[in-house]
């Protein structure tokens, strides 16, 4: 297992090397592992997976239901739903399938709603219908006056986003792939059959590339003579509410999406939160990732619209993601055999749930560029913590408490941290490097306090892993 954060990086030449270790970084990483004859590098930017993009999202677990039809995004997510929802059942990551309802505020979008349900049929998700006033306020008793009616979609699910993307490195380190954090890349360069990437940390060599950088896809592809797309980061800022807010909703609320996305929704999160967003700002700058007073202000009007007595309950957290918008309402996945080159662009709000899709699609064009895969091996599950709050905590299990007290001295008192679910963390296969990576991987610190009342004690025993 190698995970490396500082130094030079290895010599020799790998034969593939993936660049970005977000969400569908890790899973084409982890796919790739599937052939053990490969050597695999995982290479991101950052010095933890999951920095960007998958990290700050809505953590909807979608059906595709709305998807263009006959888009590779639909397809993708489309089979990317289905196989996650088992892979996230196997691993232990935290869903739940609570449904949404897409809400029609005026006639238009009432109007809109059989075109939608059509739409569905296309995408080859038939369980979602129209259901009237009455109903709806029956299943949303606390939703604003004046909706028309909705569209009714069980299959829609939310996720823990954290844990499916360490899940998927996990498994990736586990089984043979290099991942190098703190290694932003700078430039790239193909000669004589070879990739020679130029990193902060030094230069690598490999045979076959991957472009999943996100944001940074683009200038990545410009490296390699290729003009195909240019990202544009679109902001969404989201406030959490306090878990006590969470029995004001039993599904996802979504508004009938416009050209630029989803529109501001108001969602459960499997921590136990209510959330609210996101806005869609389309941005120059690819690290601007700060909340605005007017992106806030604006989030509180809609959802004072939407769900009235939200905003009579408290604010947990602000935080605000960057989606990597291009020209085109579609994933930008494209091969360049005469490069051994693959571009993984444009992936947007749903690459979490077609990440696992994604990855064999990849995989597949790699092939297709001459890349011998060898023979496939299946993989044990991964057991990850579950960080839901449906799901019971550590210290409410008596008999993992008796095999070990750790589990049952609490650290995080707001979300119920333990110091033996501190300990694993930091002693896991990709460990954090800092304390929001901590949170990412047990929820400390993520609650009501943001660790006024257990920071000191976390950081404590982070800083006494790594002395």
């Amino acid at each position: 297992m190698t995970v490396t954060v500082n130094g030079p990086l290895p010599p020799g030449s790998y034969d593939v090397t993936v660049v970005g270790a977000g969400v569908v970084g890790c899973a084409i990483a982890r796919e790739l592992a599937r052939r053990p004859r490969l050597r695999v590098a995982l290479v991101e930017a950052q010095d933890d997976v999951g920095q960007g993009t998958s990290k700050a999202n809505t953590a909807i677990l979608h059906t595709g239901f709305d998807a263009v039809p006959g888009s590779l995004e639909a397809r993708l997510v489309r089979e990317g739903s289905r196989q996650l929802a088992a892979y996230a059942a196997e691993s232990g990551i935290a869903v739940e399938p609570v449904g949404a309802l897409l809400v029609a505020w005026d006639e238009e979008q009432l109007a809109a709603l059989p075109h939608l349900a059509e739409k569905a049929v296309r995408n080859e998700y038939g369980d979602a219908r129209p259901v009237d006033r009455p109903e709806l306020y029956e299943r949303e008793p606390h939703l604003g006056p004046g909706a028309l009616g909705a569209l009714h979609v069980p299959g829609e699910s939310i996720i823990c986003p954290w844990t499916t993307t360490l899940a998927y490195a996990t498994q990736a380190v586990h089984h043979g792939v290099e991942l190098h954090l703190n290694s932003p890349v700078t430039d790239v360069s193909w000669r004589d059959g070879t990739h020679t990437l130029t990193t902060t940390r030094g230069t690598l060599r490999t045979r076959h590339l991957v472009n999943s950088a996100g944001l940074h896809a683009d200038t990545l592809d410009r490296h390699l003579g290729h003009h195909d797309f240019t990202v544009t980061p679109r902001r969404g800022q989201l406030i959490v509410f306090d878990k006590l807010a969470r029995d004001l909703l039993h599904h996802i609320l979504l508004p009938v999406p416009t050209a630029l996305g989803k529109g501001v929704l108001v969602t459960p999160t499997v921590y136990g939160n209510l959330l609210l967003g996101p806005t869609a700002e389309d941005l120059d700058d690819k690290w601007a990732t700060g909340s605005t007073a007017e992106g806030l202000a604006l989030l509180r009007e809609k959802g004072a619209r939407i769900l009235p007595g939200l905003l009579d309950e408290e604010v947990t957290a602000v935080y605000a993601g960057l989606r990597a918008a291009t020209e085109q309402d579609d994933y930008r996945i494209t091969a360049h055999p005469e490069q051994a080159y693959i571009t993984v662009g444009g992936i947007r709000s749903t690459g979490l749930t077609a990440s696992m899709a994604i990855a064999a699609h990849v995989t597949e064009l790699l092939a297709d560029t001459g890349l011998d895969l060898g023979p496939v091996r299946d993989f044990g599950p991964v057991h990850m913590p579950n960080l839901g709050e449906a799901h019971p905590r550590p210290h409410q299990n008596a008999r993992l408490v008796a095999a070990d007290a750790e589990y049952g001295t609490l650290v995080c008192h707001c979300e119920r941290v333990s110091r033996g679910e501190i300990r694993d963390a930091l002693a896991s296969t990709v460990p954090p490097r800092n304390l929001d990576g901590l949170r990412r991987r047990t929820r400390a610190r993520a609650g009501r306090c943001q660790g006024f009342y257990c920071g000191a004690a976390v950081r404590a025993l982070f800083e006494g892993s790594r002395a």
